[in-house]
């Protein structure tokens, strides 16, 4: 059986994951270490994470190539995709390739610590989603719709009849977040971009969540129901709880490097942990 670990921290900059190390260890999570993607494969081998944090950019392969072969190996941790290289296109290639979330560097340990409990969370409702049923208990959260698109499990988009988008936070996203405390959103004529954070879910707690926005285009309508009543981004979080009316400036584009959501179709990280 595979030693029962907390997190795998991947990254060619020993001071990164010598600071994750810390960071983490101070909320007792134990945390191992590897300056690479092969190492870290190999590592994986013989222990098993419940999360793993990746550099992007690294010598030979990078954390494009680790979701790919960690994928096809059927690991089911849930990858946090961390890099100094933070362009919108990095990020929405690291959601679609199968990142449960990203990071730009530097972070501070606040942000560290929110993206570890988000991520921590998120699997927990994915395997609670992919348990059998208990009688008459309620959905782990809120899945994704047939005929929306999604960016991970951050945000959707759904395309409208005359051209705009409806843009919301993802119901895996929001049942990680926990119960909202409020919701920070952009105002109408703002411009939105594909993968730039264009509202933030903050947590009873005090976290604070950026939302990716799945499309780019100019905000003509923000939702002043879930404005005024977080909660309804919560409990409805793909018809009354919808955030943003967007004009979208590149929708083809960019609606190949989002997910269709449907029946056959499931959150980040639920396949693999089918196929143990």
């Amino acid at each position: 059986m595979k030693d029962q670990r907390d997190i795998l921290a991947i990254d060619d900059e020993p001071v990164i994951t010598g600071a994750i190390r810390k960071v983490c260890a101070a909320e007792g999570l134990s945390v191992d270490t590897e300056e690479g993607a092969a190492a870290g494969l190999a590592r994986l081998e013989d222990s098993s994470y419940r999360l793993i944090i990746c550099d992007l950019m690294m010598p030979g392969a990078g954390g494009l190539e680790f979701l790919a072969e960690a994928a096809r190996r059927g690991v089911s941790a849930p990858v946090i995709i961390a890099t100094g290289y933070a362009t919108l296109e990095n990020a929405a290639l690291s959601l679609a390739r199968g990142a449960i979330n990203f990071i730009p560097k530097p972070f501070t340990a606040e942000e560290l610590l929110a993206a570890v409990r988000l991520a921590l969370r998120c699997d927990r409702l994915q395997r609670e989603a992919a348990a059998p049923p208990g009688a008459g208990a309620p959905p782990a959260y809120a899945p994704c719709p047939p005929g929306y698109y999604r960016l991970g499990c951050l945000s959707w988009a759904k395309v409208e009849s005359e051209g705009s988008v409806l843009v919301g936070a993802g119901g895996l996203f929001l049942g990680a977040v926990g119960p909202l405390g409020a919701l920070e959103l952009s105002l109408p004529g703002e411009e939105t971009m594909q993968g730039a954070a264009c509202a933030a879910a903050v947590s009873a707690a005090g976290d604070r969540h950026p939302v990716l926005c799945p499309v780019s285009g100019r905000i003509v309508e923000v939702n002043a129901g879930a404005a005024a009543t977080p909660a309804l981004a919560e409990k409805e979080p793909y018809s009354g709880g919808w955030l943003y009316r967007v004009l979208p400036s590149n929708l083809q584009a960019e609606l190949g490097r989002l997910t269709a959501c449907g029946p056959e179709r499931i959150e980040p990280g639920q396949a693999r942990q089918q196929r143990r």
